[in-house]
């Protein structure tokens, strides 16, 4: 058999020989490789419990499983000949092939699945592990960004209360945006805060502890004024009308601080000259001004600009240090708060899981215990996208490594690490990646086996199995600039395929013409104009796509074929303006596109609709937010409509119109049907009642588009979150929902037959035939974070005006941002298959720094490249289909569909469920005596409490309460709840052996039933079902148990029965007083067949 060298490439990296590290082009199936290596490292042997593989995300880790176990699974089952063949690929003998047939089930059958995990998720495992050795709580909890933000305003609250002082000096400096981005900064550098010296932090940032900070005293002041008086006398026209008024701003001020600050501007160079803010030796004046003085005031003008430069330096450092000093006053309020939180609470946060880790592995005084015990459980360690991984987790790794290479551990076993990654696609820095790293830990890890005399190889992926030889050409054009992306290996790439037909277009650049970034009066202020050029190009690209849908040859697997909608894929750096006009072009223009890639949930106009109608039925009187749902697809009524229902209504309520309005009638009742159920239905059954009893799904699909389902079915999980953690109430709800700008991550696979537009970001690991990048024009700078790290002093509370020390440090943040884009552009380029198309927009593009931007770096690439001139812009094309086979694609793609593919289908027929506790009978005793409404809010609320209270450990499950019932029955539910859980005669059915809410279903005389068992325990010789009854008047005797009790219990036990070999018991446990009684099965048996009966 013969190999490719791009196939013999992967096999050297997914040798099982030794360690190996990798750098892999993108395209050059990693995954693969990864896979590969795992299989191979079982196939000679390793023990499937002692492979350890981490990766970036858990997408790619579940990816990477299904990848593994769909090869194993396919080797199970392949004749000889066809597994001889496979083995042969990866360069392995076929000479063991049940060994091969066998990793199967080696692999399904390891305890606890096969460790192939994110980074966080094994920290987590290894905690949970050793929580005393690592100091955290046993049953500690992951927290997730919801979470923590609820935890860190409740901090801030805390705060202004018990340290006024502390948090007014921290208010008083935090920008105007507030202080999320400081308290954000502050939790990412948490490791940097300690004890801190105002004093030293000021000397570090150039000023002197001693010296003043205001140097303009009166002789100053009467220099100055001679000054003055030479310029009305000697100077120009200017001079004298405006260059006394400036000398008059510092010798009129009689604060020395202000006379500081005028003095400043007047004596000092801007902040943009060669020498930022110099002192203007010898350019104070004209020369008329200047020569009406003598030299000694000349002189004397120099030394008093040299001494204003220095007292502002002095300045600025100490209201620098003065401003840091808060921080850190703040810092460590706030970090010790926030510790002791997540302590009480039992919390950690994803860094703690890294932090606590690298503790426990490295500093602890068990670390040594420790690492003995996993090191018994880990010999084999595969780590992907190594490019991706801070130093904090690089720290985990090498600590779990030591015995990989020296002493008694690598002697005894052939241990081996395998790492893959690229440096060029480091694009995750505001995570805590440095590219660096990969090349830095690479030279560290290979001198370590290089010293142990272990096996350590090399290899470079240079075949890119995705893209043709024309983009990846340009790519390494563009990468060919010394510097580019800071990456220390030269970027090279080899097609696998060199005929691969391939197509690069440069369209025009478009440039800003000024004038056109004004708005009329009457648009909203950050709405950009008709003739933005962003917008000029959003719909350039909406027309050149629908053009191309259906119409332009693309290659394909046999031969020319057009392009379809799926086939398209348009990256943009960020989510703005052009990102927002090229979905709204597409649409206009009736191209399907898949929307946006990440979604705020509050912003949804489907989600923004139901939950106003989930206010209305909390809030009766809210006529705002009936008025908005009565708007929505829910309702449909028009905005003529809503103004004939409000206008001059007075003190009306807007129900009480819509209810009097016969054309509404239907909205009357499907508001009412809400409005009754408001009390007693969890939030998730609300919103299901909504969509699916009122078909408000459909209607909202038939308005909005197929694009709604995502938010729609993502607040019905935020619902579900909600219901698990807490109380369920739809009030409660609302302040958990409304209170989070929850942002959602909506997966955009391919094949969906839909455009994409999403960042590159996002597009990391996808790939697609055609490829657009419209957002290629210049970027501003990003703004500085609110605090940077400056050596020796640590984090500094950044704003300005900014010490030399501070400006430098953000300088060099500028840098790695630009070459970190740059990076993004690498990653942008290759996602393309065949077809990649650059455009752009914005202000003009200037010879010096046009290839600071992605445009002027492509555009001087394709100029290095034989490249065709096509009008202003230009094109490479190599092998490309023409449009004669596109349309000969396009003839023998319409096939003509068969009859019965146009005949009518029949509706299916609907399937009413029943529910158990709905067939019939009595559910009380005579003498109950609350109302049926308050009797169902009580069982509602103890039946919750006593689910969560059992999930918890006896100790905390007092803190459990519930929302939204009046103090005194909240109390009294509480306590009988309590009472329940905590009885050690009822224990059984809250130990680890039960079950709670166990879905029953069956056929109930011809219908569908499905309810809830509330508890369920399997026994040897019996399966006990318990259902808990909150009634007052409790029955004495099994007989006397109310008619509809005896039907559920009946109901429950007829679905059960045939799921088991042993008899099903049931009970029912009367939760006033704690008693549980048997029902027989003949008393349910019995109830049950007069519910059934015809």
């Amino acid at each position: 058999m013969s190999l490719s060298d791009a196939s013999r490439a992967q096999n050297s990296a997914s040798t099982p020989a030794g360690s190996v590290w990798v750098g892999a082009n993108a395209g050059s199936g990693k995954t693969r490789v990864l896979t590969d290596r795992v299989a191979r490292l079982l196939l000679h042997g390793a023990d499937p419990q002692r492979i350890l593989c981490l990766t970036y995300t858990k997408a790619a880790a579940a990816e990477m499983k299904n990848r593994l176990f769909r090869r194993l699974g396919q080797w199970s089952m392949m004749p000889d000949e066809a597994l001889r063949a496979e083995l042969a690929a990866l360069e392995e003998p076929g000479d063991d092939l049940p060994r091969a047939r066998r990793l199967f089930a080696a692999a399904l059958e390891v305890p606890g699945e096969l460790k192939i995990q994110t980074i966080h998720a094994f920290c987590a495992a290894v905690l949970r592990r050793f929580p005393v050795e690592a100091g955290v709580p046993p049953r500690f909890r992951e927290m997730d960004d919801r979470e923590a933000a609820a935890l860190r305003e409740e901090i801030l609250d805390a705060l202004a209360e018990e340290r006024p002082e502390t948090f007014a000096e921290m208010a008083l400096h935090v920008p105007g945006d507030g202080p999320d981005g400081l308290i954000g900064a502050i939790l990412g550098t948490r490791d940097a805060f300690g004890s801190f010296d105002v004093a030293a932090c000021e000397r570090a940032l150039g000023g002197d502890t001693q010296g003043p900070v205001a140097v303009v005293d009166e002789d100053a002041r009467a220099l100055l004024r001679r000054l003055a008086g030479a310029m009305a006398a000697a100077g120009t026209a200017t001079e004298q009308e405006k260059g006394v008024e400036t000398v008059g701003a510092i010798t009129d001020a009689e604060d020395a601080a202000r006379r500081q600050e005028e003095a400043e501007k007047f004596l000092l160079f801007g902040a943009s000259a060669k020498e930022p803010h110099g002192p203007k030796r010898g350019k104070i004046g004209t020369r008329g001004a200047r020569g009406a003085l003598g030299d000694a005031d000349l002189d004397a003008l120099d030394r008093l600009a040299e001494a204003v430069a220095e007292a502002r330096t002095r300045r600025i450092a100490r209201i620098t240090a003065a401003r840091t000093k808060a921080l850190h006053d703040f810092a460590e309020a706030f970090l010790d708060r926030y510790a002791a939180a997540k302590a009480a609470g039992g919390l950690l946060d994803f860094d703690d899981l890294i932090t606590r880790t690298r503790a426990l592995l490295t500093e602890a005084d068990m670390a040594a215990w420790v690492l003995y015990r996993l090191d018994g459980g880990i010999e084999h360690i595969l780590v992907d996208e190594a490019q991706d991984t801070s130093p904090e987790q690089w720290q985990v790794i090498e600590a779990l490594t030591p015995e990989f290479y020296a002493g008694a551990g690598a002697g005894r076993v052939d241990r081996t690490l395998f790492v893959v990654g690229d440096e060029k696609q480091s694009i995750y820095s505001f995570q805590g990646a440095q590219p660096r790293a990969f090349g830095e830990m690479r030279e560290m890890f290979g001198t370590r086996l290089a010293e142990a005399e272990k096996p350590f190889a090399r290899v470079a992926l240079d075949y890119s199995f995705r893209s043709a030889p024309a983009i990846l050409r340009l790519t390494d054009a563009v990468f060919e600039v010394p510097g580019r992306g800071d990456v220390t290996d030269a970027v090279h790439h080899l097609a696998y395929d060199d005929e691969k037909p391939g197509r690069v277009d440069l369209w025009p650049y478009l440039v800003q013409e000024k004038g056109d970034e004004g708005t009329d009066w009457w648009r909203a202020i950050d709405e950009p104009s008709p003739d933005n050029a962003q917008l000029r190009l959003a719909e350039q690209v909406a027309d050149a796509v629908h053009g191309m849908i259906g119409r332009a040859p693309l290659p394909g697997r046999e031969g020319a074929r057009v392009v379809g909608a799926g086939d398209v894929l348009i990256l943009v750096q960020r989510r703005g303006v052009l990102f927002n006009a090229l979905i709204r072009e597409m649409k206009a223009r009736g191209v399907p596109v898949s929307g946006a890639d990440r979604m705020r949930l509050g912003e949804e106009l489907a989600v923004r609709d139901l939950l106003a109608l989930m206010r209305f039925a909390t809030t009766p009187d809210d006529d705002l937010s009936l008025a908005a749902a009565l708007r929505s697809p829910l309702f449909d009524v028009d905005e003529a409509g809503l103004y004939q229902l409000a206008h001059g209504r007075g003190r009306e309520r807007l129900i009480g119109r819509v209810q009097a309005e016969p054309g509404l009638a239907e909205a009357a009742a499907f508001l009412q049907d809400l409005r009754g159920q408001a009390d007693f239905i969890r939030p998730y059954e609300f919103l299901d009642r909504i969509l699916t009893r009122h078909g408000g799904r459909r209607r909202f699909l038939a308005r909005l588009g197929h694009e709604a389902v995502d938010g729609i079915d993502e607040l019905l999980a935020q619902a579900l979150a909600y219901e698990r953690e807490r109380a369920p109430s739809l009030t409660g709800f609302l302040d958990w929902i409304d209170a989070d700008g929850l942002e959602i991550k909506r997966e955009q696979e391919e094949g969906a037959g839909e455009v994409r537009v999403m960042t590159v970001h996002g597009a990391k690991g996808l790939e697609a035939p055609v490829v657009i990048l419209p957002d290629t024009g210049p970027r501003r700078a990003q703004t500085p974070p609110p605090v940077v790290k400056v050596d020796p002093v640590g984090p500094v509370w950044q704003a300005k005006p900014r010490p030399d020390p501070v400006s430098d440090a953000i300088g060099a943040l500028g840098e790695k941002a630009a070459r970190e884009s740059e990076r993004l552009l690498y990653v942008a380029l290759t996602r393309a298959e065949h077809w990649l198309i650059v455009a752009g927009a914005g202000p003009e593009l200037k010879e010096a720094t046009a290839e600071q931007c992605w445009y002027g770096m492509v555009a001087a690439a394709m100029e290095r490249l034989p490249a065709e001139a096509v009008g202003e812009g230009c094109r490479i094309t190599e092998n490309w289909p023409d449009a004669g086979a596109a349309e000969e694609a396009v003839a023998t793609e319409a096939v003509a569909l068969p009859d019965w593919a146009h005949a009518p289908v029949t509706a299916a027929e609907r399937v009413r469920l029943v529910s158990p506790s709905d067939l019939g009978g009595a559910h009380a005793l005579p003498g109950e005596g609350d109302p049926a409404e308050l009797a169902k809010a009580r069982g509602t609320a103890i039946h919750d409490l006593i689910e969560r209270m059992a999930e918890l450990p006896p100790e905390q499950r007092a803190s459990v309460r519930s929302d939204g019932l009046p103090d005194a029955l909240a109390e009294a539910v509480h306590s009988e709840a309590l009472a329940v859980v905590q009885d050690p005669a009822l224990a059984h059915f809250f130990g680890p052996d039960s079950l709670a809410e166990v879905p029953a279903c069956g056929d109930l005389g011809g219908r569908r039933m499905f309810g809830r068992v509330d508890r369920l325990v399997v026994e040897t010789d019996r399966v006990l079902i318990v259902d808990f009854k909150s009634n007052r008047v409790v029955p004495e005797r099994p007989e006397d148990v109310p008619e509809a009790i005896l039907r559920q219990m009946g109901a429950y036990v007829a679905a059960l029965t045939p799921a088991f070999d042993v008899p099903v018991v049931p009970l029912v446990l009367w939760t006033a007083e704690r008693r549980l009684m048997e029902l027989p099965h003949a008393l349910v048996n019995a109830a049950l067949t007069r519910a059934t009966a015809p």
